[in-house]
């Protein structure tokens, strides 16, 4: 019987993984699965040759959002299919799932065809605290940046921050610092097949105003973690409330989700974000988490 073929999308930065998805590579071949990294816009490249196509390491998909998203589209067995990543890849899904009842970080969302002026991006921001202004098409803390809502040059330069992707057309979201951050960090919470896999702590990534930085991401401290009871119950919500916000998601449990959450100054869990697209797995962070991974792409190609 002829092994069946599993593509690992990535990209060409890192055209044979990324270190942490490279541990996939063994873990299928045991299962009788034969994976191959392939860099998603290559040209030339047969789709149809592989039985399960897994999008993973294709992080600079941000500025060629539309790009990606047809090559999504033209892929025939993809894994996460092609209307979530649709949905997932601008973080306007968070007011679906805060209309949905799960509990995100406060959001102020400004749109670029309402051609704001300076002071009307001021009157957005906060009046006090910390606050964070990105892209709602973003990945990795790309075109991100952290201001002092009470020191007015960090005002100026979150304006300026602010519309410069406005005029570049982008969708911007505005969002409080949770200071918490700082010291208990960001909790990610992975799920495989709709089933929860483990958690990492990841450490603050912010440190002040956009000034932009190599590569297609900042460097992420990751730690092994256990997600609390709060924290499971959330994220256990996220996931289920999933198929009925998220297009495509009801066929069946995604093969892989990344809840990430921050705690509020009273330390209770809100979601910061909902990976579907291309999210790190810290596969080597999670006791037996190749194997399940490898286990639920060998399920769907029928190993």
């Amino acid at each position: 019987m002829t092994a069946p073929r599993v593509a690992l999308a990535t990209c060409s930065l890192y055209p044979q993984l990324e270190a942490d998805d490279s541990l996939l590579l063994p873990a299928l071949a045991e299962l009788g699965v034969e994976a191959v990294p392939v860099v998603w816009d290559a040209a030339d490249v047969d789709w149809d040759a592989y039985d399960l196509v897994v999008v993973r390491s294709t992080w600079d998909y941000a500025l060629r959002q539309q790009e990606f998203l047809a090559w999504a589209a033209s892929v025939p067995r993809l894994a996460n299919p092609a209307p979530v990543l649709a949905w997932n890849t601008d973080k306007f899904y968070l007011r679906d799932l805060e209309q949905a009842g799960v509990r995100v970080v406060p959001t102020i969302w400004l749109d670029p065809a309402r051609n704001l002026t300076s002071r009307a991006v001021h009157t957005r921001f906060p009046a006090s605290g910390e606050f964070v202004v990105k892209p709602t098409v973003s990945a990795g803390a790309k075109d991100t940046g952290r201001y002092q809502s009470n020191e007015a040059d960090q005002r100026g330069l979150a304006i300026v921050h602010a519309r410069d992707l406005l005029r570049a057309g982008r969708h911007v979201m505005v969002q409080p610092y949770l200071k918490q951050v700082d010291t208990i960090g960001e909790t990610s919470l992975v799920y495989i097949d709709g089933v929860f896999s483990h958690s990492v702590r990841k450490g603050p990534l912010l440190e002040g105003p956009n000034r932009g930085f190599e590569g297609l991401y900042k460097k992420e401290d990751m730690t092994v973690r256990a997600a609390t009871d709060a924290e499971r119950a959330l994220a256990d919500a996220v996931i289920e409330v999933l198929p009925t916000v998220a297009p495509g998601a009801d066929a069946g449990p995604l093969l892989y989700a990344r809840v990430d959450l921050l705690p509020d100054a009273d330390g209770a869990p809100m979601l910061l974000e909902l990976e579907l697209t291309e999210p790190s797995l810290f596969l080597a962070l999670g006791d037996g988490a190749t194997s399940r991974v490898a286990g639920a792409i060998a399920k769907r190609v029928g190993r």
